[in-house]
């Protein structure tokens, strides 16, 4: 069992039941769920210590949140608390030509104002094996972009392997300014994750090839994975490569670069969707178990994809599936028959 932390915020997610509209209802159903605050639920399920690093209120609804991680078996006694608001996020289900729709209500969350005081981050990485973190946090606030920062530090001063999400969130900041702050932020990563446009808005690289138009040809990415490695010296570049046909059917597979061999997954078509919130969440959560306990770069990276995969058919953020079951898919069991 390997402990792995991840830092960002857990949010309350209020979602109209199935594929109803924010204005049609009258009741939301209450979902926990966010970025880093998944990968760990996720870790979880595989066995591992997964501590979640966080700032909650001490309110009922603060608790309620350390509560949905603590149901799943995140440690959570990195949590500070205190701060005046959960951050909340209303998610719209989308159907066929119809997208999905998010609107935030984070704005003076108590992540987004928390302190460096609220951790002690060298405790924290104490012991630690892996770090893993996304670009919504530092999006999040500056403050939260200074923790963001602390936290990477402190891993590298324990010899931890940091790991992100580069997840471009064109509602919390700019492009401009998500270079400013992340681009410094990869010197400490070792494990980099992202698809093509966050790779182009996080870090300014762009790859050549047409993924709007459905061409995920993996050959378009080798050029940017060994430029974005040579750059920033990651010891790996890893992205998602999603056809959207429409709301509720898409292709999914992934491609990953050691620095010497890339490696192509088989493809999933996902059909349909039923919930594809936190889909890149438990690629990376699918990813650092893979990294951590196969043999190769390729199986991990066959686990991540299966992971995700099975992830779309899940309600909620979080990937509420077995290792074992990840791997069964993995293998080639995807008839979904009954199993007694």
């Amino acid at each position: 069992m390997s402990k792995i932390v991840t830092l960002g915020e857990i949010m309350l997610r209020l979602s109209p039941e199935g594929n109803k509209r924010f204005v049609q209802v009258d009741n939301f159903d209450v979902i926990w769920g966010g970025g880093e605050a998944n990968v760990a639920v996720s870790c979880a399920n595989y066995g591992h210590h997964a501590c979640f690093v966080s700032k909650l209120p001490t309110h009922e609804i603060g608790q309620a949140a350390v509560n949905a991680l603590r149901r799943y078996g995140v440690d959570t006694s990195a949590i500070a608390r205190g701060g005046n608001r959960v951050g909340i996020y209303y998610c719209e289900t989308g159907a066929s030509m119809r997208p999905s729709k998010v609107i935030y209500d984070r704005a003076g969350s108590a992540i987004a104002e928390a302190d460096p005081a609220d951790f002690d981050f060298d405790a924290i990485m104490e012991g630690a094996d892996w770090f893993h973190w996304s670009g919504i946090t530092p999006a999040i606030s500056d403050k939260a972009a200074e923790l963001t920062r602390l936290a990477c530090e402190a891993a590298k001063r324990h010899g931890v392997t940091v790991s992100v999400d580069l997840n471009f969130r064109k509602k919390l900041w700019t492009s401009e300014k998500a270079q400013s702050i992340m681009r410094p932020l990869m010197k400490y990563v070792d494990v980099c994750i992202g698809n093509e446009e966050d790779a182009e808005l996080c870090l300014g690289f762009k790859p050549d090839s047409d993924v709007e138009g459905g061409n995920t040809d993996a050959e378009g990415y080798k050029g940017i994975f060994e430029a974005m490695a040579r750059e920033f010296g990651f010891k790996y570049v890893v992205s998602t490569l999603r056809e959207s046909f429409s709301a509720t059917h898409n292709g999914w597979k992934a491609m990953i670069y050691n620095g010497k061999d890339f490696y192509v997954s088989k493809r999933y078509d996902i059909n349909p969707i039923i919930d594809r919130v936190g889909g890149g969440d438990s690629f990376s959560g699918g990813l650092i178990h893979g990294l951590l306990t196969k043999e190769n770069q390729g199986d991990a990276l066959e686990f991540a994809v299966a992971a995700s995969s099975l992830k779309h058919t899940i309600n909620g953020d979080f990937n509420l599936v077995t290792a074992a079951e990840v791997e069964a898919l993995a293998g080639g069991n995807a008839n979904g028959r009954v199993q007694r």
